[in-house]
């Protein structure tokens, strides 16, 4: 397989050394003490900075004040920001929760963009605050060039918060190490029902130690409970290391909001004082828009969605689901009419169309729970597709069937699927020949993940779509601690020259737990 040549070259070192290093350094009001510029009153941006839906001309730039403030975003072709050129961003306030998204277009294909942020007094743009620095590429607009991505999920998650005595989210330092083209993460992008305390004891007496805040002392019901629980993962500096270099593609899942939640659901949980999850889902989709770059969801805004296809060059387009907005009730999920499903019906025909429109070689559908893993929801109800019947399709099982036989009879090549969600890694392959349900051309569904959460035993396999589950790595007991059991992230490779598409499944500690090499051009593999 061929790489591009990307931390080696002397440009890519200077970045690495200099301008994101110090972006990253900044001092966090709720860790470090705050700086002399800070004290003046100039704006500061001591979040770090993200870049979000980054294509061949275009991408999104985050950052967050500490005040309002104007955005002004610059970007180069070096570090130097010789003739560089300036985007005009939003007015910054309490609106937004003081963060900010600047939209970059006209940008060079296959190129990488130097950028930094600087934030200005709104009543006098002279005075400004430290720019703070960023880097990423575009999309490559010849197929030669390569993609190459990694995915995880579920992170801060089962009370395994920042840890500094191991050096907090360390897998994100190592992702960043690997400099991809970007990365997806494919949901429980945090907890917002996951209470961090100070200390846990493991089962063998150790201390795991969190960094705590008030927004996780507690289940997150405001607005202002859901921002804190996003604003947590910006205090390790590895995560504002990462971001400064690798842009993300971001989905969303359940505990963003809470454990297993459907619209329409009304809480029994004591923990909660408001029952309504639309009500919570609002608030934390609100959050969510604020605190992540997302090109289908303005910040603060009341309109927008998540699920959207970023497009990554000719050869891979990113279809970015949201199986948690438009589902129906969680349940047995045996009946035998379901056009709601887990997707809704107006998503499963944008889902359906998008695709058929794609001239990408490879078509990841970026899946925010497993297709044929039986996750539960109690004893009795079901929360992700597959329900354990082995038989013809019932309930959410219906909408995937239904989707499954389109990729077939349009004969749609280069389809696989990358989720996260059940705390552990794995590879599965769907075959007709092993299946209930035979009206549909094999595929492939890697899992990762958790990025930086508790690792759980693997789930049951629903043999309704014939999956054959070709490589499992799975703690033993539930809600094994980071310090216990490595972290799980994927990786994608695709090469420019012969088109073949490589997955790799890693773990922390830079070890390649397994590969698969998938060829272009097949309908199904």
């Amino acid at each position: 397989m061929s790489h591009n040549p990307r931390i080696s070259s002397p440009d890519r070192r200077s970045v690495l050394r200099g301008t994101v290093a110090a972006s990253a350094a900044l001092a966090l009001p709720a860790i470090g003490a705050a700086p002399a510029l800070a004290l003046s009153g100039r704006p500061r941006a001591a979040w770090g900075v993200q870049t979000g839906d980054v294509t061949a001309s275009s991408g999104l730039v985050w950052v967050r004040s500490d005040g309002p403030a104007r955005m002004i975003v610059e970007t180069s072709a070096t570090d130097s920001f010789r003739r560089a050129h300036r985007h005009h961003g939003p007015l910054i306030g309490s609106g937004t929760d003081f963060t900010g998204t600047t939209s970059l277009r006209g940008l060079p294909a296959g190129e990488q963009v130097h950028y930094r942020v600087t934030l200005a007094d709104p009543d006098d743009p002279r005075r400004t605050g430290e720019p703070v620095y960023g880097t990423f590429r575009t999309a490559p607009a010849k197929r030669r060039e390569g993609v190459r991505f990694l995915w995880s999920g579920d992170i801060a998650g089962q009370g395994w918060g920042i840890n500094p005595d191991i050096g907090g989210y360390r897998a994100y330092e190592e992702m960043r190490r690997l400099d991809p083209d970007f990365f997806l993460c494919s949901g429980d992008t945090v907890y917002a029902d996951g209470v961090i305390q100070p200390s846990v004891t493991l089962p063998d007496g150790r201390i795991w130690r969190n960094i705590t805040t008030e927004e996780k002392s507690k289940v997150a019901q405001t607005l202002a409970d859901f921002r804190g629980n996003f604003r947590y993962n910006l205090l390790d500096e590895n995560v504002r290391r990462f971001n400064a270099q690798v842009p993300t593609v971001v989905q969303w899942d359940d505990h963003e909001v809470r454990n297993n939640w459907y619209p329409g659901q009304i809480l029994d949980d004591p923990r909660y004082t408001e029952k309504n999850v639309d009500l919570l889902a609002e608030r934390s989709m609100r959050a969510f828009s604020e605190y992540f770059p997302i090109s289908t969801l303005p910040a603060g805004g009341d309109e927008g969605r998540v699920h959207r296809v970023v497009r990554y060059g000719p050869l891979l387009d990113v279809f970015v689901l949201d199986m948690r907005s438009y589902r129906n009730a969680n349940s047995p999920g045996r009946q035998a009419d379901d056009t709601q499903g887990i997707l809704g019906a107006e998503q499963l025909a944008w889902l359906k169309r998008e695709l058929s429109r794609s001239r990408a070689m490879w078509k990841v559908i970026a899946s925010d729970m497993p297709i044929g893993l039986v996750v539960p929801d109690g004893a009795a109800n079901i929360e992700a597709v597959a329900q354990g019947d082995p038989g013809v399709p019932l309930g959410r099982e219906l909408q995937i069937a239904e989707l499954l036989r389109f990729i077939k009879h349009r004969r749609i090549t280069g389809t696989l699927w990358l989720t996260a969600d059940v705390h552990y890694t794995s590879a599965q392959h769907y075959a007709p020949e092993r299946a209930a349900f035979k009206d549909f051309a094999p595929f492939w569904e890697f899992v990762s993940g958790p990025l930086a959460a508790g690792g759980f035993p693997a789930n049951a396999l629903d043999a309704t779509f014939g999956p054959e589950r070709v490589f499992v790595r799975a703690p033993e007991r539930a809600n094994v601690s980071p310090m216990e059991s490595p972290q799980y992230f994927g990786e994608v490779d695709i090469d420019g020259g012969s088109g073949e598409l490589t997955v790799r499944l890693r773990a922390e500690g830079g070890t390649v737990l397994f590969s698969k090499v998938l060829q272009p051009g097949r309908v199904g593999q």
